[in-house]
């Protein structure tokens, strides 16, 4: 998927469908910073309460940016699906995360008419090297 291209929704509608549907992942501070045709980059800080033992981030935390993410990156395919929903996620852990922000970069691999398989790397602000490599795939629903 061509990153040239123009999201079918905008970063304001994608964030007002976060705040009003997925009130969760907006009270975790995840936010977009990019939006393009197949592509979706995701921030979120990560403070204490996002924190497991040991000052990293918890599993479940870098699980729910990676999947929102993705379903940033499906929507931009698609436009404002709301019961476009997640069927698999699989996710690698390659290093520990300190505190901080972590940014989650997802990419469409493969649009189909029923299904979209797309990729996450997953890595803490201002460092190269990924924290997790995620893969995922989104149902869509049937067009009326």
């Amino acid at each position: 998927m061509s990153g040239r291209e123009t999201s079918k929704i905008s970063i304001a509608a994608f964030e007002r469908l976060m705040a009003e549907k997925l009130p969760l992942a907006a009270r975790m501070g995840m936010g977009v910073e990019s939006l393009d045709a197949g592509r979706a980059v995701m921030r979120m800080t990560c403070d204490d309460a996002l924190l497991r033992p040991g000052g990293t981030v918890g599993g479940p935390v870098m699980v729910a940016l990676a999947d929102v993410a993705l379903y940033a990156a499906v929507l931009s395919l698609i436009g404002p699906v709301e019961l476009a929903v997640t069927t698999n996620l699989s996710i690698n852990f390659l290093r520990r995360p300190p505190a901080g922000a972590l940014l989650a970069e997802a990419e469409i691999l493969k649009l189909g008419r029923r299904l979209a398989v797309g990729a996450v790397t997953l890595h803490s602000e201002d460092v190269e090297a990924p924290v997790a490599h995620v893969t995922g795939t989104y149902s869509i629903p049937p067009r009326e």
